[in-house]
């Protein structure tokens, strides 16, 4: 079934660069495109409230399918009024598939062409999701955007692999889109084709003949270095449809976000801002900082000068060392929200740019400014 339920708005394409600038509305309230979603995978942003997250000016937050069928349940989250109401959250919600996490445990799932049989991470029980399966659950789970349900090819793979895995992909997408019933509810479609640019376009346009309201890209940020995901994105760009979103899956750290919306995305998202946060990892315009080193035991400065938020403007760099060498969770609280602000910041940053179509200078900028010996070497899966 297609929903109205979301439309994208282009407001402004950088000639330069091809970036956009638009508006995303959903029945939870406007986002501001390009965005960077912040992850809940278990309906909650780790260590995060719904009200800090609100304060961060997140716009729209995403949560696991995989993870919240398998605990605590989808009709305990229907009973519940829904996700927005189980967990509190009164803006736009985005839940994957779960096609990705069934990929990540290859060594407990069968992908047959019904589906998917995998045993449960938990509890080693025998499970089953399809494309019907996983229609039904997100509608129950009843977030703004749902996710067709997909199959992720691994880095590095060969072409046959790769095809089989788009080919199927495509085949489950025709699937959804039947089971999907929802009209408060968009479904987008999913892009696939490993690393075969060939593949890539032909996903694009085997998805744009279906009339998904968007798109995600997926497949990449597996192992795969940074060029060749690039590579990929700009063999994609010019077979999309202008008018509809693409989220980029999975990607998360300031160079890639740039990256990704100067060549056309406008939405990302990645557990990688809260997982090496709780570790003692921050991201700053300067690039990364490991605030546990011994070099900040007696610095006082904030983070980063430039950043608005708690952390930052309330405490110093050799507090927060101290919080994390003390065992405190605070210091680990306090890191999250340093990152997930970061990288929201910088994506309204980067909006600005493409609205005064300034992006290449804003991108020249950013890297005179950010030291890429200590940026990631590749993504973080979700």
């Amino acid at each position: 079934m297609k929903s109205n339920a979301v439309q994208f708005e282009l407001i402004k394409t950088c000639g330069r660069t091809g970036a956009r600038a638009g508006i995303l509305h959903t029945p939870h309230g406007d986002i501001d495109t390009p965005v960077y979603m912040p992850v809940g995978t278990q309906a909650v942003v780790k260590a995060m409230t719904a009200e800090e997250m609100k304060g961060l000016q997140a716009q729209i937050i995403l949560s696991n399918t995989y993870h919240l069928h398998l605990r605590p349940g989808e009709d305990l989250v229907e009973k519940a009024g829904g996700l927005h109401a189980f967990m509190g959250w009164d803006r736009p919600i985005l839940t994957d598939s779960g096609g990705f996490q069934v990929f990540s445990l290859a060594d407990l799932r069968r992908i047959k062409e019904e589906g998917v049989h995998f045993r449960s991470h938990l509890d080693g029980s025998a499970r089953f999701i399809g494309p019907e399966e996983s229609m039904s659950i997100q509608q129950k789970l009843g977030a703004d955007i749902a996710m067709a349900f997909d199959e992720c090819s691994p880095y590095p793979c060969d072409r046959a692999t790769a095809k089989e895995a788009m080919d199927r992909t495509h085949r489950w997408a025709e699937r959804c889109l039947k089971a999907h019933t929802r009209p408060d509810q968009a479904l987008f479609g999913i892009v696939q084709g490993a690393f075969e640019k060939d593949l890539r376009i032909e996903s694009v346009k085997a998805l744009k003949a279906m009339d998904f309201p968007g798109y995600g890209i997926g497949g990449l940020s597996v192992g795969e270095p940074k060029a060749l995901m690039y590579d990929m994105l700009d063999a994609m760009q010019p077979h999309y449809d202008e008018h509809k979103p693409r989220y980029l899956m999975g990607v998360g750290t300031p160079d890639c976000l740039l990256e990704g919306v100067a060549r056309g995305i406008d939405m990302f998202d990645c557990v990688l801002a809260t997982r090496v946060a709780r570790n003692g990892t921050l991201l700053t315009r300067d690039g990364r900082m490991v605030i546990k080193n011994k070099q900040y035991e007696e610095d006082f400065r904030p983070i980063d000068d430039s950043c608005d938020c708690f952390a930052c403007t309330h405490h110093s760099r050799a507090y927060i060392r101290h919080l994390f060498k003390a065992g405190e969770i605070t210091g680990a609280r306090l890191a999250t929200i340093h990152n997930l602000r970061t990288l929201i910041r910088l994506m309204q940053e980067i909006r600005q740019a493409i609205l005064e179509d300034s992006l290449p200078e804003y991108r020249a900028d950013f890297y005179r400014r950010y030291d890429m010996a200590t940026a990631f070497n590749r993504e973080e899966p979700a």
